[in-house]
This record gives C-alpha cells, sequence and structure tokens, in this order.
C-alpha cells in the first residue's frame, strides 16, 4: 500500500515538473524569452517620439536610407511609400531605390513612366517574393501617377540586388541590337532566358568585359556591370563572404544611382533596403557601412523595429506567418505609450538625459530576414541582434504590432 502511494506521488510530482517545464518551454518560445524585455523610461521616451505627421529629416542630408526590420510585414512595406510622398512633395527627391535585382527595377522603371504592362507581371519583375503585395502595387501605381501628371519631372526606380540575370541580360540585348553592337557571344550564354551551363563563371565575365568595351551608354554598362557581380557573387562558395561581397556590390550600385540621380539634377535619392543592408555601423561592411563612410555628411538612415510581429516568412512549404518579440526597450516603451507607429531621432535627445545613454548602449532589436524554421523559435538570437540604436541609425520608427504581408501568389 505504502509503495503504492509512493508511486502516485512520485508520478504526480513528474507529470507536475514535466507541465511546468512545458508553460515555461511555450512562454520562452512564444516571447524569446520570459516576458517582452524591459522599457525606457517611458517620460523622457514621450518628450522624444513624434506620430509620422511629424516626420522630417535634416535638408543637407542626400542619401536617405529607410531599412525594414522584416521583409514580412505589411507596416514596413506602407513606410516605403509614406516615406517616398514626404521626401517627394517636401524634399525634391525623384528616385527609389529597392533591395532588389536591378534590370527588374528597370522594368518596373519602364512601367511608371509609360503606363504600359500588367502590374502584378511588373511587381513579380523586382525578382523576390517578398515584394508581390498590394503595398508594393500602391507604391508603383503611386509612382506611375506621379509621373502621368510630371512630365518633365518624373521620379525614376532602381534596383540595387544582382542575384536575378533574366531583365539584365535582356535589356543588354535590346541595347546592343538597337546599337547594332555584336553581341553573339553573350547571346550564347543564355539558352532560352536560361544561364547556359557549358560556360564557367571566368570565361562568362571575360566575355562580359570584351562587351563592355564596345559601349557607351552608362545603363548598359551597369547591366554588363550587374551581370558579372552576379557571376563572381556565383563563384564565392562561403556564406559570410558571399553576404559581404553582395553588400560591396550593393553599395557600388547605390553609388552607381547616386552618381546618375546627379546628372539627372537631383542630388537626393531615397533607398530602402533590410535594416542590416542600411545600417551605417556593423559587424562586417554592408551596403550603409560602405556608404556612410564614403559619403558621412551625406548618408542619412532610419531603422525600423516592431514591439510585436505577425511575420509572412517562406518555408521548405510555402510561406507561414510567425509571431515575434523583438525586446527592443524603444519599442517597448513606444507601446506602453499607446503609439501605433512612432517616430525618434536620435540627434535631438539631450546628451544629458539617461535616454541618451540608452539609444547608445547595446540592447535587443529585431531582426528577421525571409525564411523560417523551428531554429528561430528555439534560439531567439536567430531573429534579434544586440547593437546600439543611435550607432547603427540617425533615427527609428517603431511599430507596435506589425501585421504580415499578403503575398498575391
Amino acid at each position: 500500500m505504502k509503495n503504492n502511494i509512493l508511486k502516485f506521488k512520485l508520478r504526480y510530482i513528474f507529470y507536475t515538473i514535466f507541465i511546468v517545464i512545458l508553460i515555461l518551454g511555450f512562454i520562452f518560445t512564444h516571447f524569446g524569452g520570459f516576458g517582452t524585455g524591459e522599457s525606457v523610461d517611458t517620460n523622457e521616451f514621450s518628450i522624444y517620439a513624434k506620430k509620422m505627421e511629424d516626420f522630417s529629416i535634416p535638408s543637407d542630408k542626400n542619401i536617405i536610407a529607410l531599412g525594414e526590420a522584416t521583409h514580412g510585414n505589411s507596416e514596413f512595406q506602407k513606410l516605403k511609400l509614406d516615406i517616398l510622398k514626404e521626401l517627394v512633395e517636401n524634399y525634391n527627391v525623384r528616385s527609389f531605390i529597392l533591395e532588389g535585382d536591378f534590370g527588374g527595377c528597370e522594368n518596373v522603371n519602364r512601367y511608371i513612366q509609360t503606363g504600359n504592362g500588367n502590374l502584378k507581371d511588373i511587381v513579380s519583375s523586382i525578382g523576390f517574393e517578398i515584394y508581390k503585395t498590394e503595398e508594393m502595387m500602391e507604391l508603383i501605381e503611386y509612382i506611375r501617377d506621379y509621373n502621368s501628371t510630371h512630365k518633365n519631372n518624373m521620379i525614376r526606380f532602381y534596383g540595387v540586388d544582382m542575384q536575378r540575370l533574366e531583365y539584365n541580360f535582356k535589356f543588354l540585348i535590346e541595347y546592343c541590337e538597337k546599337s547594332s553592337i555584336p553581341s553573339n557571344d553573350v547571346k550564347k550564354l543564355f539558352i532560352d532566358d536560361k544561364l547556359n551551363n557549358n560556360y564557367s563563371n571566368e570565361e562568362r565575365i571575360a566575355i562580359l568585359e570584351n562587351l563592355k568595351e564596345k559601349l557607351n551608354s552608362p545603363y548598359a554598362i551597369q547591366f554588363v556591370n550587374i551581370l558579372i557581380q552576379n557571376f563572381e557573387l556565383d563563384s564565392i562558395k562561403d556564406l559570410d563572404s558571399a553576404s559581404a561581397t553582395r553588400d560591396k556590390f550593393m553599395a557600388e550600385n547605390l553609388e552607381w544611382v547616386y552618381n546618375m540621380e546627379k546628372s539627372l539634377g537631383h542630388d537626393k535619392i531615397f533607398v530602402s533596403a533590410h535594416n542590416i543592408h542600411v545600417a551605417k555601423w556593423a559587424s562586417y561592411d554592408s551596403m550603409g557601412k560602405i556608404i556612410s563612410k564614403k559619403f558621412p555628411n551625406e548618408y542619412y538612415v532610419i531603422g525600423t523595429d516592431f514591439y510585436k510581429t505577425k511575420c509572412n516568412l517562406a518555408t521548405k512549404k510555402g510561406r507561414t506567418n510567425k509571431v515575434f518579440y523583438s525586446r527592443n526597450p524603444l519599442a517597448k516603451a513606444s507601446k506602453l505609450l499607446n503609439f501605433d507607429i512612432s517616430w525618434i531621432e536620435f540627434d535631438s535627445i539631450k546628451k544629458s538625459s539617461n535616454l541618451f545613454n540608452s539609444v547608445n548602449n547595446f540592447c535587443y532589436l529585431g531582426s528577421i530576414g525571409d525564411y523560417y524554421s523551428v531554429f528561430n523559435k528555439l534560439v531567439p538570437y536567430s531573429y534579434r541582434i544586440f547593437q546600439p540604436p543611435a550607432q547603427m541609425y540617425d533615427g527609428m520608427i517603431l511599430v507596435a504590432n506589425a501585421t504580415p504581408i499578403n503575398n498575391f501568389n
């Protein structure tokens, strides 16, 4: 009898401990820790935080960058349009640059200047699933509508990425044929719009370099440069080296756009990419870090973050929505003060304040790419970074509850 009672007690204790571990495990994986983290002083934060209606930037900044903490949230895509409108209307910006394929974005550029084409097909040509959204279609339609009434002062659409081939090849051949420049060697690199695997990357690059000597159009030369960048990137097998090289190329392409816009009479540009690419301070040479070093007085970067996100992400089986918390103390203060979205510029904060110390010290920030695995839930560092906000950005836009994009595919 006593043995049965002891077994019962032991079983009860075991199940209780098991249930407690399950509950704690659920809490930890849901919040990425036990709770949503600390907040900066809300009284101080309320002095400097603004609503988006009061958004402004210094007038002497020429390269304005907007980051996004995730690729899979509607609010961050909407901010692209909101900031673009402000910059077009009040800062004489006439360009929008995206972390998208250069050639694919040139296809968008032709659409916004002529109106020819199917909008969903145009959006798809950017080259990434994350942009196949209503928000991106709305941004492109805004630019098209604007251009229809500003024929002599149009907004142009550019991309800085080099991970796609199709449109860069298509427009390069188009230029060569219009200019009667022989391009048979380049055409052999592709069969039915697909890469011909009979050539090595080194051979492809040599053929393109030979063609480049015959070109005199900045755009045609840039199409060649993008293709060469693609082949060079493809030759790098180490993931960290490939990531750094991609950012280096994006910085080169952003500088090309900047120079192109200046040649057209516009000394200000607007670029949008993931936070890690636009940040002016990082553990590696990101696009933003490279540009901020080269143009220290001209580069102005706006980071974004969330308190809570329900983020749309790619998986092996399709796309899914997952919940994460950033544990960003600024985002939590914004949430506690009932901001849906707030804007804070770090230079406005008094150096004598505790908030100044907070934004210049290391803290958690949300940072999510475009792929989800169970690893993300088990390891919070996989969707957060630990960095000082004011070293990375000139200011931040903070979203309380970020909702998922709706991919039209």
